[in-house]
């Protein structure tokens, strides 16, 4: 995705030899909102890979027209839009055989739902049913709001990133809403095995601990007691669901705690760091820096910033 996401081949690489590729959301400066929308055509090629990959972002879709399928995890959908997908960190998906796709694309990190942590649990759900079928009404209703996305989010007015979290939580709520596709299991092989789904329930429990428990900055093994498993059957399920490490999704849990107490309290940065577990704040510092790219400091100062990174004409990240 031009100016959004690493192509294959660069830092964009599988984090294990044979795994798909781990795409990131990028922005041209650090001091931008990490959201970006735009057509199929001005994300750029990236939003049609025809190779399995996954994202550290959240990824819809509002198909309006193409022929194909789209491939999430193990189950195929065929293309007969209009259709509404959604695409969680650490899924993997691809497009088979795409053609005439057109349509609108959001992409967004979870740091962008630090003022709405209740929209992670929607998006959780709608990562169980992560296509849909859309009929008239709800077609036009999800059209409106793609629409008055991308308009916010093209002019940047004062205040436009809350806007765009406001519009972001309403397109969940109704989607939400949206009955699912029936839940006849499919062909033999089409869906994952009960290891699978073992392992993404323990990665799912392992998820919400970790956000629970970001203030204690527990360890993997500490985790790992807590879930009644073993450090090694944890970060194997973990894995297996998301294609990261546990030790990263703690680490990302701890930024994330961090980064809401910036933008939310009036806090000192030394009592942030306190919070989430930093005995020492120029350590926290350095750490907040390493995950994020930002100071703390300049996270607080620059939070809700415009990213342009999809604009037509906008240079590569």
């Amino acid at each position: 995705m031009r100016g959004t996401t690493v192509l294959p081949g660069t830092p964009c690489t599988a984090p294990r030899t044979g795994e798909p590729p781990v795409h990131r959301l990028e922005v041209r400066l650090p001091d931008e909102v990490p959201f970006a929308i735009g057509t199929f055509d001005s994300i750029g090629p990236m939003a049609r890979a025809d190779f399995p990959h996954r994202h550290t972002f959240y990824e819809i879709v509002h198909v309006t027209a193409g022929a194909g399928a789209h491939v999430v995890d193990l189950d195929r959908h065929p293309l007969g839009p209009p259709h509404l997908g959604v695409i969680l960190p650490g899924q993997v998906h691809h497009w088979e055989d795409a053609r005439g796709l057109d349509g609108s694309v959001v992409l967004f990190t979870p740091e962008f739902l630090l003022d709405h942590p209740g929209d992670q649990e929607l998006l959780r759900r709608l990562g169980e049913r992560p296509w849909l079928a859309l009929d008239a009404p709800a077609h036009a209703r999800t059209a409106r709001l793609m629409a008055e996305l991308a308009e916010e989010y093209r002019h940047g007015a004062a205040g436009f990133a809350s806007v765009l979290r406001s519009l972001l939580h309403v397109l969940l709520v109704r989607t939400a809403r949206l009955p699912g596709p029936a839940d006849a299991p499919g062909p033999a092989g089409d869906r994952p095995g009960r290891h699978g789904r073992a392992a993404a329930g323990l990665a799912e429990e392992f998820a919400r601990l970790a956000a629970g428990t970001a203030c204690e900055a527990p360890t993997v093994r500490e985790c790992a007691e807590r879930l009644g498993v073993t450090p090694g059957h944890l970060a194997e399920a973990v894995r297996a669901a998301t294609g990261r490490p546990p030790a990263a999704l703690l680490r990302e849990a701890r930024t994330r705690e961090a980064q809401r107490l910036l933008v939310s309290t009036g806090l000192s940065i030394r009592q942030v760091a306190a919070r989430v577990g930093f005995g020492d704040p120029a350590y926290f510092c350095r750490f907040f820096r390493r995950e994020t790219g930002r100071s703390p400091g300049d996270f607080r100062k620059h939070h809700d910033r415009r990213a342009p990174s999809i604009e037509p004409g906008a240079p590569p990240a």
